[in-house]
């Protein structure tokens, strides 16, 4: 294997399957409203105790909502993320990530 195939395998193996997420951010957007109540309508949380969404890196956004999802998350507000993530699809969970890492931290 050449260093640049030996690098995409490992790019595709540690993104699942994927070079980059698929998510839609306009998608995202717009199924973000749940969100609002803790981290901000703008993915800027006014209260210490929940973390800011705008601006994270888009692949964490998505390992932590698949954590949250199958449970595997745990401490602080995770009980209450597991509630509201159980319901998400591949394809959601994907297209908020893509919309909170668009916007840009403190907007």
């Amino acid at each position: 294997m050449t260093k640049t195939t030996l690098t995409m395998a490992l790019c595709l193996a540690l993104a699942g399957g994927k070079a980059l997420a698929e998510g839609d951010p306009a998608a995202g957007k717009s199924k973000a409203a749940t969100c609002a109540g803790c981290h901000g309508s703008d993915g800027v949380s006014m209260t210490p105790i929940y973390p800011n969404l705008a601006g994270q890196k888009e692949q964490y956004l998505i390992s932590a909502l698949k954590a949250y999802k199958s449970q595997e998350r745990k401490g602080g507000n995770a009980a209450v993320m597991w509630g509201l993530a159980a319901g998400l699809s591949e394809q959601d969970i994907e297209d908020l990530a893509a919309y909170y890492a668009s916007l840009e931290p403190g907007s």
